[in-house]
């Protein structure tokens, strides 16, 4: 059996996405074969996993990422359940690359067990395939509401006796806090998995930091592997959109003397938000996402972003008003882009009796299709052109498809056997292909339009961007700062070895699973501290 680490986090994004990325692109460069792992994601984000027999598959757009950084081609195994909510009651479960089920919170509790069953067989299966597998966590593992039939935290370490490293946000403060407090929650059997720490986004003086480090050791018996540093250049493919913040990634100066300015609408069930990644690579291109009609006032572009609800998403835009600002940009004259869910609601109507189940529904009319949806949904990977032979390439994950246009809508796109893909009826633009804007001869054409139609023609291209290596820079960045600031022999031994025999108990835990405490805590629950293990 291959050596195996889980790391886990004191809260979501605090950095377990991007530190397993980072010891993945750090082991792959040392030739070790490791693939990344994360038993369950609960995320919108999503790629495309292509099979040997040519099918396509879902996972999270993160272990996409991770997948990368060990030099491997994506695959369904890599995340084998991907929760997608559809609002907040109810999420699509993907299992194994393949949508299986919606589910609610209370109903998901019945599916569980078959989930678990698939995921323990798939790390089984990969750890005897690869020389090291390095699983993420979700949330945190201090979630004692959810321990009883975890299998994405320290159940799973506990089914495959992973080691677990912690890694806590100090931008977010209060990490020691975090830290000591995630330990205190587990019960005995899941501490003597955890090995250590690491801390994330430190800015300043590591010397200030150390007597925290060395008490955090003190009270835990468990040493901080390393503190990285932060990194303004680790924005590409995060795991949730309200990672970004309002502006996205650090734009680089104009190439000539007008910047180009993109809105991208913040829907709430929003997905693949990082289509927009791609467009604030190139130099000159203020991309920010927003929820407000005034902020559209002053775009040169507005980007209409995937949903995972689009009837839903429709009728947010109305509420707020944004609806409006998107349709007095375009009757100005100034372009649209809509991307998947966002080019379908352009449309002029929407027939949905599988998504939202709300029949027909008024699109917002700015372009001349019509969209209905089928039960099964499309995952493919994409190829063709566009501009007549610049090439493109990305995914498809979408339940709608264009059912009907006008004869004579010029496509956006064409795929490699010359079907239409998308439309372009200038300002307004539309295609259902996710990642298309990753191509960097096309994101080039099209902005370059956008420029000339919206009166920017002060604006000029790269002609030498490339997204591909941007995010290979930041992979190798990440894999850097794992290498030059964590502790990187004694995590290997951790990988290889399993955490350190006797580790201490930090008290007070909680009951091992099944066992109910009188006066609902612990009995003889001493002050923080550590003890020898029982």
């Amino acid at each position: 059996m291959s050596g195996g680490l889980l790391v886990a986090g004191t809260t979501s994004d605090a950095g377990k996405s991007v530190l397993t990325a980072g010891i993945c692109r750090w082991l792959y460069r040392h030739g070790v074969r490791v693939a990344p792992f994360k038993a369950q994601n609960m995320s919108n984000n999503s790629a495309v996993a292509v099979d040997e027999a040519g099918r396509g598959g879902e996972i999270g757009r993160a272990q996409a990422l991770q997948a990368a950084a060990c030099g491997l081609p994506p695959q369904v195994r890599f995340n084998p359940v991907l929760l997608k909510p559809g609002g907040d009651l109810s999420s699509q479960v993907v299992l194994l690359g393949e949508a299986v089920d919606t589910v609610s919170a209370g109903s998901f509790r019945s599916l569980r067990p078959r989930l678990s069953e698939t995921v323990f067989e798939t790390l089984a299966a990969l750890r005897a395939e690869f020389d090291a597998v390095i699983c993420e966590g979700a949330g945190s593992p201090a979630e004692i509401n959810l321990r009883d039939g975890d299998f994405v935290n320290m159940g799973l370490a506990r089914r495959a006796q992973l080691p677990a490293i912690v890694v806590g946000d100090i931008d977010r403060g209060g990490v020691f806090a975090a830290l000591f407090g995630t330990l205190a929650l587990l019960d005995e059997a899941d501490q003597a998995l955890v090995a250590g720490f690491v801390i994330n986004k430190f800015r300043g003086d590591l010397a200030l930091l150390k007597p925290g480090l060395d008490m955090l050791r003190e009270l835990t018996g468990r040493p901080t592997y390393g503190v990285l540093p932060w990194a303004l250049d680790l924005w590409l493919d995060a795991e949730d959109s309200l990672a970004y913040g309002t502006v996205l990634g650090r734009p680089g100066p104009p190439l000539g003397d007008e910047w180009l300015r993109v809105a991208v609408i913040r829907l709430p069930r929003i997905s693949n938000a990082t289509d927009a990644e791609a467009l604030a690579a190139e130099p000159g291109v203020r991309v920010r996402l927003t929820i407000e009609p005034a902020e559209l006032a002053d775009a040169d572009l507005i980007v209409l972003p995937g949903s995972k609800s689009t009837v839903d998403d429709l009728a947010w835009l109305r509420a707020t008003g944004l609806a409006d600002a998107v349709r007095a940009h375009a009757a100005a004259g100034r372009p649209v882009l809509g991307i998947c869910g966002g080019f379908q609601m352009l449309g002029r109507a929407i027939h949905d009796e599988v998504e939202s189940r709300r029949g027909t529904v008024a699109g917002l009319g700015l372009l001349p299709i019509e969209v209905a949806f089928r039960a099964r949904k499309t995952v493919r990977r994409a190829a063709g052109s566009a501009y007549g032979a610049v090439p493109v390439a990305g995914y498809e994950i979408h339940h709608g498809y264009v059912s009907s246009a006008d004869p004579g809508l010029a496509p956006l796109l064409a795929y490699e056997d010359g079907r239409p893909e998308g439309a372009a009826a200038a300002p307004v633009f539309g295609t259902h292909w996710h990642g298309a804007f990753e191509s960097d001869g096309f994101r080039r054409r099209f902005l370059a339009e956008v420029a000339r139609i919206a009166g920017r023609h002060g604006f000029r291209v790269a002609a030498d961007t490339s997204f591909a290596g941007a995010r290979e820079r930041a992979l190798d960045l990440l894999g850097d700062l794992v290498e030059q600031h964590l502790d990187t022999a004694a995590l290997l031994r951790l990988i290889e070895s399993g955490p350190p025999p006797s580790l201490p108990f930090v008290p007070p835990g909680v009951p091992p699973l099944g066992v109910t405490p009188q006066g609902g805590r612990p009995s003889g629950v001493k002050p923080p501290g550590v003890r020898p293990p029982a």
